[in-house]
């Protein structure tokens, strides 16, 4: 289970410490979730506490969405791995692939560029907070024409991702 977010009404002690009791019901709402394509709208507030020494603030989610944020992962992962447009050298959020295994690649082929001696020009790029830039109309066309997600699923995505909301936590 996620980490405690303060948005919970319950905590995540009690939801692990009684989860015979609880299953049941975050089953059914991440079934009723799945099944209409809709996340829910009060799942979609995030608690922002600033902090003066980091280089980014932290975001807190209710414990649900991330809940169910895992389980369409779980479900959508294998199939985005599957499909022929996955990119290989996709590193980020991928087992046994990090920032080393990407930087690996790239310094081979730089190497075997000079090796050929050919000239060769790299830009590097600190993408950290690029999901908060994305089109979300460009993912979700991507997704659907590139990697055949569509219909309740591709729903599902498009609710989740329109309607975020945050607010700021003063301490």
């Amino acid at each position: 289970m996620p980490s405690k977010s303060p948005l919970d009404v319950l905590p995540c002690s009690l939801l692990k410490s009684c989860a015979h009791v609880f299953t049941p019901a975050i089953a059914r709402l991440a079934n009723l979730s799945l099944q209409t394509g809709n996340f829910p709208a009060q799942y979609k507030r995030a608690q922002v506490l600033p902090l003066l020494k980091k280089a980014a603030p932290i975001s807190n989610l209710p414990t649900m969405s991330k809940v169910l944020e895992r389980l369409v992962l779980a479900r959508l992962w294998p199939h985005l791995l599957s499909s022929a447009n996955f990119s290989q050298f996709q590193s980020a959020y991928r087992k046994g692939h990090s920032t080393e295994t990407a930087l690996l690649e790239v310094l081979g082929g730089v190497f075997t560029a000079a090796d050929d001696k050919k000239v060769t020009v790299l830009i590097g790029l600190d993408l950290s907070a690029a999901f908060d830039t994305v089109d979300h109309r460009l993912l979700l066309d991507r997704l659907r024409l590139e990697f055949g997600v569509t219909e309740i699923p591709l729903r599902w995505l498009q609710s989740y991702l329109e309607g975020q909301t945050q607010f700021i936590k003063m301490s």
